[in-house]
């Protein structure tokens, strides 16, 4: 299966082809703004480098957040409209999941819990639970890090994602922080993709915040 993955969700924009497990062509550029300008010129040059056309695609893979309201929009309008276009199905994939999914085996052995910890920049992280196997606990939440502990319970855990190092703070000495990369790996996110049925609705979002801009009141 080849895949075109791409994220703009955090504080980078990554872009990644791939077909059966091997990622063919790779861009990622940390940012924490401009996601929306850089993608689709990475796509291109990502798509340039594989030398593949957007025809020969099975499947278009993106991030559906939690995350940044900007940086979710404009990853869901690039894939939504490369569907479109070129009539392939779009998957899409929490960045939680993604997060979770990078999470190494031998850091899963010693764990009962991942923890996939997102900082909103809003003083608190969009959190989600995994069994140490990869199954989701429900969906994602938001909470602040002194909740964790109570939301936790004595779970060994291991921590990944932006948020990590000052999630493991309030939790002790059963939680570490991952060895992982705390930004999404576009290549996880075609993993994942691969395994996934395509919505018949397409992507959704998955914001669990309201958007912190809103609109005057007439």
């Amino acid at each position: 299966m080849l895949i075109l993955a791409f994220d703009c969700s955090g504080p980078a924009c990554s872009v990644a082809l791939w077909r059966d497990g091997t990622v063919l062509a790779q861009e990622r550029e940390r940012m924490e703004r401009g996601q929306a300008e850089a993608l689709m010129p990475m796509i291109d040059r990502v798509m340039k480098a594989g030398a593949t056309a957007f025809q020969a695609l099975d499947r278009i893979a993106v991030s559906v957040g939690p995350g940044s309201f900007t940086g979710v929009r404009a990853g869901l309008a690039a894939a939504r409209g490369l569907s479109l276009a070129s009539r392939i199905p779009a998957v899409g994939i929490l960045s939680t999941a993604a997060l979770a999914a990078a999470v190494p085996q031998d850091e899963r052995r010693t764990a009962t819990r991942i923890l996939a910890a997102i900082d909103t920049k809003r003083g608190d992280f969009y959190v989600h639970q995994f069994e140490a196997d990869g199954t989701p606990h429900a969906q994602p939440v938001a909470m602040t890090a002194t909740a964790l502990p109570a939301w936790l319970g004595n779970s060994r855990v291991v921590i990944v994602g932006d948020g990590a190092a000052t999630a493991v703070l309030t939790l002790g000495n059963g939680a570490k922080v991952s060895s992982a990369d705390s930004l999404i790996d576009a290549g996880v996110l075609a993993a994942l993709a691969a395994r996934a049925a395509p919505q018949p609705e397409g992507p959704v979002p998955v914001y669990v915040h309201p958007p912190a801009v809103t609109l005057p009141t007439p």
